[in-house]
């Protein structure tokens, strides 16, 4: 079974794997992922008329699946390039969830997804640096052979 070669590989795989996973759970039984992320669940019966909560849970659970998959295809394929993009975009990302909780649009559960994305940039930005500063490595990320 083909692995990530690389810890900035592995960094990446288990953030992919987690989204998908989350993603799929998000298509598979919507009130599962919103009780995860410790929001109370509204049964569609009591939802108001022109309510689309449930169109943006499930335009989200399939971005999260995609966005899973490209991570564990490109942690697989050894892709630094990718991974590095990934980082400030993650950043980002971490930053716009925490603003829209602290400017009172979103519920503080938003915090959580914020911080997993901005603790995984860390995490994979300092693999990166890491991979660079040992010996063999080079700026230019030389490509790892396929086994």
């Amino acid at each position: 079974m083909p692995r990530p070669r690389s810890l900035s590989g592995w960094t990446m795989a288990v953030f992919g794997l987690l989204a998908a996973s989350l993603g799929t759970v998000g298509l598979a039984a919507p009130d599962a992922l919103v009780a995860v992320m410790g929001l109370a669940p509204i049964p569609g019966a009591r939802r108001a008329a022109g309510d689309h909560t449930t169109m943006f849970l499930t335009a989200s659970s399939m971005a999260a699946l995609n966005m899973g998959v490209y991570y564990l295809l490109a942690a697989l394929a050894d892709w630094r390039p990718f991974f590095r993009w990934t980082v400030p975009f993650r950043l980002l990302t971490c930053a716009v969830f925490t603003s829209a909780v602290l400017v009172g649009r979103a519920p503080e559960a938003l915090l959580g997804v914020g911080a997993w994305e901005g603790l995984g940039a860390v995490v994979t930005g300092l693999a990166l640096r890491h991979e660079r500063r040992r010996p063999g490595g080079g700026p230019l990320d030389r490509a790892v052979p396929a086994s």
